[in-house]
């Protein structure tokens, strides 16, 4: 008599992760999507830019406050915000996306501005409305909100109020 192992009450073995340089990789709707570590995501710009990824169409940041555990790339840890950011391969004909978890208690990630000019504004924007700070970005200010704006908008926990609206040279008599 032989020993034999059951396995039907075993739990069936994980699927494979895929990876690209090193990334964990998915799909959505036909397009590449990347996950880096915070640590990663500049070298994989690089990278991408490298392989003909010349034009960063996007770059924003969604803050995950009220869904703490929505799904994520295989072996990728949900964070409270992620910032995520879509490349254009003209040569290639084809987009790819980076979606990169950046935590609460330290909202830095490296900038990509002497990689894709065209990011400058659009980091200085999430930095405003999300308060994600671009490390080594030549100009991180306020694009959106005065200087001396307290919070950043965007934040699910941000406060919801009325901001009043001013006209320059409007005289609140003649308004009536």
């Amino acid at each position: 008599m032989t020993d034999a192992v059951e396995t039907e009450d075993a739990a069936p073995a994980p699927a494979p992760i895929a990876l690209k340089h090193g990334v964990a990789v998915t799909d959505s709707l036909g397009q590449e999507v990347l996950a880096p570590a915070r640590e990663q995501y500049r070298d994989l710009v690089e990278t991408l830019r490298g392989e003909g990824y010349l034009v960063c169409i996007d770059l924003t940041a969604v803050d995950y406050l009220a869904h703490p555990h929505r799904e994520v790339a295989p072996g990728v840890t949900p964070e409270r915000f992620e910032l995520v950011v879509s490349f254009l391969s003209h040569e290639h004909k084809t987009r790819t996306r980076l979606r990169i978890q950046v935590p609460e208690a330290d909202p830095v990630v490296a900038s990509i501005v002497d990689l894709h000019p065209g990011a400058d504004a659009l980091e200085r924007e999430v930095f405003d409305m999300f308060g994600i700070t671009f490390e080594g970005h030549p100009d991180l200010t306020r694009i959106l909100m005065p200087e001396d704006w307290d919070g950043h908008p965007l934040r699910k926990d941000y406060a919801v109020g009325e901001i009043p609206v001013q006209f320059k040279g409007a005289d609140r008599e003649e308004r009536g």
